[in-house]
């Protein structure tokens, strides 16, 4: 969930001739195979079940990962002990759950961006988005970046001044609001199922498979909205996960306070590597509509449920991590995490500063002191109109398809390492991500293969690696 949210769709400058082709050709699959529908059950089935054992894990074995395991073969506990010392869901934490996403809405549809009229750089309130499989481009509220400074500021503002609640009300509610994300997650995604049905935003670009669990899981609606401006993609994909992902931090912190009197290194580390990503998904929001989950994914249970649950509760585990296992890290080995962290996040910025820069320019721009070179490709939408897309072969861009994403993949190694080495559960971050994002090449590529056609053969010649260079 959280994900997470990247993606190395090329720049797009369009015309339009009258040549029609086949209308369904690119967005995804019409057709489900039987290796897609196993995944599909495989993931309904056990998703789920992978966040509740880790979460059980880490309240009841201090994320020991082989504890529950060892505790009901070994001794006396009964699957049922486990499940009855679990906290269920109560008031206390419906009433935190429904203010908090209740805020949210609000910030996101009542308060129209004022960040980008005195911050330089920072581009916020309406823009467009890329141009959907059925040719319409929507125009979208980005007001992201306001909504987390102005939910920081009134954290910070009750944490040391109104003490209206206590920091750690996150990690003390933890599990109660674990069973409060599915019921939202559940539900948003069974409604966008029903209103792809019923009252689609657009039915051009919904796409029935006949499959039940293939429609539920991955969605029928690509850009399901309410009213003008509530889009549900836009929304899950950034507001009641990711903002939340550097206050499930700080109350984390809070909490080793707490028990311990200190915060330690690693901790410090936790929140600082990935706060910088989330105020960079932020300050980038923008960019953030022509990524994958926008340009591609239509809104189902992946989404829906995947960024209110799978995102907060799996991509903050090393900060759980570190609540139960309190790890105060050498100063060298300290700088080095810090060090591998930045290189990370600097491939990371810098490669899709690249792309969005060529895109802004239409190629005229230089890149690594020169020109850039592309190669100029076409596609047509399913209204029958032809476009041009250039992509990006030099920079970043000329060692790897998705270089973007081995930065990522650096930064999410450093968030395992300040955990250091005792459990594996901190490294579930690390092995997740590299599955993820190998998946997300594949499934790139196979539709800039159906949509670009030749022109990607051309393009795959020309950068022929696709994460790592020389090697994949």
């Amino acid at each position: 969930m959280m994900e997470h949210p990247k993606s190395n769709l090329r720049s797009q400058s369009s015309r339009q001739s009258g040549e029609k082709i086949d209308h369904g050709r690119w967005g995804r699959a019409w057709e489900v195979d039987w290796f897609s529908l196993a995944s599909v059950i495989f993931l309904l089935l056990f998703a789920p079940l992978i966040v509740y054992y880790f979460v059980m894990s880490c309240d009841q074995y201090r994320c020991a990962l082989t504890g529950p395991i060892l505790d009901l073969y070994t001794g006396p506990s009964h699957l049922s002990d486990i499940w009855n010392r679990m906290q269920p869901i109560n008031r206390r934490a419906v009433t935190i759950y429904t203010v908090w996403v209740t805020f949210q809405i609000i910030l996101y549809m009542a308060l129209p961006d004022f960040c980008h009229k005195f911050l330089p750089g920072y581009v916020g309130g309406v823009q467009e988005g890329a141009r959907t499989p059925a040719g319409i481009i929507n125009k979208y509220q980005i007001n992201g970046l306001q909504a987390w400074i102005i939910t920081h500021l009134l954290w910070l503002a009750n944490a040391y001044y109104f003490h209206w609640f206590s920091p750690t009300i996150i990690f003390d509610n933890w599990i109660p609001l674990l069973w409060c994300a599915n019921i939202l997650g559940y539900a948003v995604s069974t409604f966008a199922m029903v209103k792809a049905y019923i009252f689609p935003t657009d039915a051009k670009d919904c796409k029935f498979t006949g499959n039940f669990f293939y429609n539920f899981m991955m969605g029928i609606e690509f850009n399901p909205r309410i009213g003008k401006w509530f889009d549900f993609k836009l929304f899950f994909n950034g507001r009641p996960g990711i903002i939340a992902w550097t206050l499930i931090n700080l109350s984390y912190a809070a909490k080793q306070q707490e028990l311990y009197g200190q915060v330690t290194n690693s901790m410090i580390l936790v929140n600082v590597l990935q706060a910088i990503y989330v105020l960079d998904f932020f300050w980038n929001e923008t960019w953030y509509l022509k990524t994958i989950d926008i340009c591609h994914d239509h809104f189902g249970w992946y989404l829906g449920w995947g960024d209110c649950v799978w995102l907060p509760y799996l991509y903050t585990l090393q900060g759980l991590y570190l609540v139960y296992n309190p790890i105060q890290l050498p100063t060298a080995y300290a700088m080095g995490v810090l060090f591998l962290g930045l290189v990370g996040y600097y491939i990371f910025r810098m490669t899709n500063h690249q792309k969005d820069l060529f895109r802004r320019t239409d190629g005229n721009c230089t890149i690594w002191g020169k020109k850039p070179d592309y190669v100029e490709c076409s596609y047509t939408s399913a209204n029958g109109q032809r476009h041009y897309s250039k992509l990006l072969t030099s920079g970043f861009w000329g060692l790897a398809r998705h270089f973007n994403y081995t930065g990522d993949l650096l930064g999410s190694l450093a968030y395992c390492l300040t955990c250091g080495f005792e459990h594996i559960l901190p490294y579930f971050y690390i092995i997740y991500m590299t599955i993820l994002l190998t998946h997300r090449c594949i499934r790139d590529e196979h539709r800039c293969s159906s949509k670009y056609g030749k022109g990607w053969g051309q393009y795959t010649i020309a950068v022929p690696y696709r994460l790592l260079p020389g090697t994949f």
